[in-house]
């Protein structure tokens, strides 16, 4: 396990967390690890579950994500940021959920079992877990992977989740029975395949009381959420999904304009209270 980079080649032009000093400790949170592929399972037409093992594993928290190596792809020259969709500390397994979008996340398709893999992680910071109140999780597209974690966790600490899904069609829903394990479930499609016709700002279930949503998927759909959640004053803390690359705040290509100025989404989010946003909602 390697340091992610030393104190004395800081990027003296990054933007930093509050300081340099909350940044370098932010860093040295931050680990290389060489993961073995333990599972590389295809999901649907192009979406894959990724299982990877480490004796090493961190502790990892809802919402954070990982940057993967992408080897043997010669146009692949950046990291993938990927949602950690779960993790089993016991057994030092990490769960990736991939969408196959391009070369990178295609060569990561075709690993098999035995390859290794090399992280950067744990990334980002995390969704806050609420000591009470009925709380409310809703993804749509690749937005659903973190669901599964956040529902797991919140479940272990008494509380009730609901989980909200929302996809194009039923074809769509993945792993189904894992989110049924630890939450409520409701679906919504747009082609009315499976659960309610409609998107999830349309679901039936929204007429009920909650306290709190949490919310990942398509900017567009979150901003109708998080009109919502304003309009019925619900907590709402949504997970933003800004291109990416080098994760750790130096580039700047996150950047995401707040009511507090501009902010890396790769360092001080990607989890933000829609009231820090400058969303019209």
């Amino acid at each position: 396990m390697k340091p992610l980079i030393p104190g004395n080649i800081l990027p003296r032009n990054c933007r930093k967390i509050n300081n340099e000093h909350a940044y370098l400790e932010y860093l040295n949170m931050k680990k290389l690890i060489d993961f073995t592929v333990t599972e590389n399972k295809r999901l649907n037409h192009d979406t894959i579950l990724l299982v990877l093992h480490s004796d090493e594993l961190p502790e990892i928290q809802p919402g954070q994500f990982v940057n993967v190596r992408v080897d043997h792809s010669p146009s692949t020259f950046l990291r993938r940021p990927i949602s950690v969709h779960d993790v089993d500390e016991s057994r030092g397994l990490l769960y990736l959920f991939i969408k196959i979008v391009g070369c990178g996340t295609s060569t990561l398709g075709d690993l098999q079992i035995g390859d290794k893999v090399n992280v950067m992680l744990p990334l980002g910071n995390h969704f806050s877990i609420p000591a009470s109140g009925r709380p409310l999780l809703i993804g749509g597209g690749c937005g659903v992977a973190p669901m599964l974690h956040l529902s797991r966790i919140m479940k272990a600490r008494g509380l009730s989740p609901v989980v909200l899904i929302g996809t194009r069609t039923g074809k769509d829903i993945l792993r189904k029975e894992e989110y049924e394990k630890y939450a409520t479930v409701y679906y919504t499609t747009e082609d009315g395949s499976f659960g309610e016709k409609g998107y999830v700002t349309q679901h039936s279930v929204l007429k009920e009381k909650f306290d709190h949503i949490f919310c990942c998927g398509p900017e567009v759909m979150m901003k109708a959420v998080a009109g919502y959640a304003n309009q019925n004053n619900i907590h709402c803390e949504v997970s933003l999904e800004n291109t990416m690359a080098c994760g750790i705040g130096a580039c700047l290509c996150c950047v995401t304009d707040t009511k507090e100025g501009h902010k890396c989404v790769c360092t001080e989010g990607p989890i933000f209270n829609i009231k820090d946003l400058k969303w019209q909602i």
